[in-house]
C-alpha cells in the first residue's frame, strides 16, 4: 500500500472512528446504567488519535515537510489537537461527559476535512517560499493546538449553559468550582431564604424562592454536572491560552524574520489578537473579579465563534500576508 492510499484509508477509518465514539458517548450519557459504553468510548477516542496521528506522519514522509501547509493538513491537525486535549479533560473530571462534548467537534471537522473538501485540496503540494522555514512546525503547531483546547473549553462552558438552562448558578469557593453552588436570580440582592426542591432520585437541590416561579428548579444532578463542566471549561482555557500567547510571539518573530516587521495588522494578526483579548478577558473575570457561572459562560461561548472567525473566517476574504495556502 502507497502513502497516498494509506492516507486515504487513516482518514475515512478516523472519521468512522470518531462518529462510533459519538454514539458511545452520548448512549452512556443517556443509559448511564450501561457501565462499558464510557470505556469503549475511551477507546474509540485514543483509536482515532492514533489514526490521525499516523495520517500526518505518513503525510510528512511523503511531502518531505511537516504537515500543516493547507486546509485539509491543518483540520486534521486540530482533530487530533482535540482528541489529545480530550484526555486531559477527562482524566481531569474522572468524567466520561467530557467526551460528549469533544467527541461530535472532532468528528465534524474530520468530516469536513475527509468528505466536503475537494480531492486537489487534500492532496500535498510544494510549499510557497513564505512557508519555507523552520517556524513554520512551531508556530502553527502551537496555534492550532491551542484552538483545540480553546474549543474544548468554549464548547464546555456552552454545554454548562444548556445544563443550567441560562440560569445563574452561583458557584461557592475557588474560581474553579468546589462542588458547592445554589440557583440564584442575578438580581437579588439580600439574601433569599432558602428552601429544598427533593427530585425524583432523592437529590436536593438549593434554589432560592424566586426561582420556583421564574425559573424551572435545577436538580442537584445538574448543579453538579453544570459545577463540573464550569471547571474543565476553565481549566481547558487556562491551558490553551498560554499556548496561544506563545503561538503569538512565535508569529511575530517568523513575520520579522519573513517580511521585516513583528506585526503588520493583516487580518489573521488581527482576528488573533481579539481571540487573545476575548479568553484573556475570560481568564481575567475569573480568577481577580471572581466571576462564575452564566457569565464567562457567556463570555467563553462566544470565544468558540471568535476562534473559528480567526482560524477559518478571515481566509474566506483572500486578503493580507496570510492568504496563501487554504482557500486561494
Amino acid at each position: 500500500m502507497d502513502l497516498v492510499a494509506l492516507q486515504n484509508w487513516l482518514d475515512n477509518a478516523a472519521f468512522a472512528v470518531l462518529f462510533i465514539t459519538m454514539l458511545m458517548y452520548w448512549s452512556g450519557a443517556a443509559f448511564p446504567k450501561l457501565p462499558h459504553l464510557p470505556l469503549l468510548g475511551t477507546t474509540g477516542m485514543a483509536i482515532a488519535n492514533l489514526c490521525i496521528a499516523a495520517l500526518l506522519g505518513a503525510r510528512w514522509i511523503e511531502a518531505g515537510y511537516f504537515p500543516l501547509s493547507n486546509l485539509y493538513e491543518s483540520l486534521l491537525f486540530i482533530a487530533w489537537g482535540i482528541t489529545a486535549v480530550h484526555f486531559v479533560a477527562e482524566t481531569m473530571s474522572r468524567s466520561a461527559l467530557v467526551g460528549v462534548v469533544t467527541s461530535p467537534i472532532a468528528m465534524g471537522i474530520t468530516a469536513f476535512a475527509t468528505l466536503s473538501l475537494p480531492p486537489q485540496m487534500q492532496s500535498a503540494e510544494p510549499l510557497v517560499p513564505a512557508l519555507k522555514s523552520n517556524w513554520l512546525m512551531m508556530h502553527v503547531s502551537v496555534m492550532l493546538l491551542s484552538y483545540a483546547a480553546l474549543m474544548v473549553g468554549a464548547m464546555l462552558a456552552i454545554a454548562f449553559l444548556f445544563v443550567t438552562r441560562g440560569q445563574e448558578v452561583e458557584l461557592k469557593g475557588s474560581s474553579v468550582g468546589t462542588g458547592a453552588y445554589r440557583l440564584r436570580k442575578a438580581e437579588d440582592e439580600k439574601p433569599p431564604q432558602q428552601t429544598t426542591t427533593p427530585d425524583k432520585n432523592g437529590g436536593v437541590a438549593v434554589l432560592s424562592p424566586a426561582t420556583t416561579t421564574a425559573a424551572t428548579p435545577l436538580t442537584i444532578q445538574r448543579l453538579s454536572l453544570a459545577d463540573t463542566l464550569d471547571n474543565i471549561s476553565y481549566r481547558m482555557i487556562g491551558l490553551g491560552f498560554p499556548l496561544l500567547t506563545i503561538g503569538i510571539i512565535a508569529g511575530a518573530v517568523w513575520a520579522n524574520e519573513a517580511w521585516g516587521s513583528y506585526w503588520s495588522w493583516d487580518p489573521k494578526e488581527t482576528w488573533a489578537l481579539i481571540t487573545w483579548l476575548v479568553f484573556a478577558a475570560y481568564l481575567h473575570a475569573r480568577i481577580t473579579r471572581g466571576w462564575q457561572g452564566r457569565r464567562p459562560a457567556i463570555l467563553a461561548a462566544s470565544g468558540f465563534l471568535v476562534v473559528w472567525v480567526c482560524y477559518l473566517g478571515v481566509n474566506l476574504l483572500g486578503k493580507g500576508l496570510h492568504s496563501y495556502g487554504w482557500f486561494f
